[in-house]
């Protein structure tokens, strides 16, 4: 049986969610829930896909976290010609040694951008499945592990777009959450223009963590307190999407086991060292939803996978 951390480790914690959370507002504005939804995912050791239209910060937001914290970063804009090599590596033929040298691609870092994911092909967009899954990728026969850290924060464009490919549904599976940023309120756009009027905010914004103190909090995260009533509750969500009217994919069990991670490093934000059914309802449709594949005709009628959850949240009993 394990005990129960000192308060100080989950208040260091805190204070590393906090002070991350504040330095990415100075660049982010009036997207206070999308950045928290985004480090409960980092700190529960999931990912995210952000969804949204052209111009409106998802890549700002990913470099924004990038920079503040002391890690690794790397880029990679997915284009249709993208290889799968092009993300992994590939092994060179070394003249000198008469010898094959692999050569890391960009998904040895600690956080991957994953930039327009769904403009390459179905075959490099599942490149990323295994990293994603296990945090190891295997090359050529050969396993070779991933940062502890290791993060990808992808972006794509609504699928209508033109040029886009839809994400498989394994892929979409391996997102802890899919969320969108949406448009600021006027005074917040009006707070951009100003911030921008001589250079981006971006420039000047420096790290304020380690990658020792972001591990430190993943781990203060899974101290949180979660009780069978609740992992019921959260079980039960996900579950009613597998008989819900109009759906013909439910979610599968990597999304309760997502729902109650992501529950657990919000408890930790909002000062708790347990969680409440409030945790578990405000991620439910992050966390759910992108992971459903509806029937045709339930689609054209005009049901959406985020309305599925949201009517299943409204008639599931909540624990006392």
């Amino acid at each position: 049986m394990t005990s129960n951390p000192p308060p100080s480790d989950l208040a260091a914690a805190r204070v590393t969610y906090h002070t991350i959370a504040n330095n990415i507002a100075r660049v982010i504005h009036g997207q206070t829930d999308p950045i928290r939804q985004l480090l409960a995912a980092l700190a529960s050791g999931g990912h995210v896909l952000l969804e949204d239209y052209p111009g409106t910060g998802k890549t700002t937001l990913a470099k924004a976290l990038a920079r503040s914290i002391e890690a690794k970063f790397k880029r990679v804009q997915f284009t249709p010609d993208l290889l799968p090599s092009d993300i992994l590596g590939v092994s060179v033929f070394s003249q000198r040694d008469q010898s094959f040298n692999f050569h890391e691609g960009p998904i040895f870092t600690d956080i991957l951008l994953a930039d327009e994911i769904n403009r390459a092909s179905p075959r490099t967009q599942s490149a990323l499945l295994e990293a994603m899954g296990e945090g190891q990728v295997s090359v050529e026969g050969e396993r070779r592990n991933l940062s502890g850290l290791f993060f990808v924060l992808a972006t794509q464009n609504p699928v209508e777009f033109r040029g886009t490919y839809p994400l498989p549904e394994a892929q979409m599976d391996r997102f802890a959450m899919q969320f969108t940023l949406g448009y600021v309120p006027p005074e917040e756009e009006v707070a951009i223009l100003t911030a921008q009027e001589h250079n981006h905010p971006l420039e000047e914004l420096k790290a304020v963590a380690s990658v020792a103190e972001v591990i430190a909090l993943k781990r203060a995260v899974e101290d949180v307190r979660m009780s069978v009533e609740l992992k019921r509750y959260a079980v039960d969500l996900v579950s009613a999407t597998r008989k819900a009217t109009g759906v013909q994919l439910g979610a599968s069990p990597r999304a309760s086991i997502a729902l109650m991670k992501t529950a657990q490093a919000l408890a930790l934000f909002e000062g708790l060292d347990f969680v409440t059914p409030e945790q578990i309802q405000k991620l439910a449709v992050s966390v759910i939803a992108h992971r459903l594949v509806l029937e045709p005709q339930a689609r054209f009628s005009g049901l959406t996978a985020a309305g599925v959850v949201s009517e299943i949240l409204k008639k599931l009993r909540v624990p006392a």
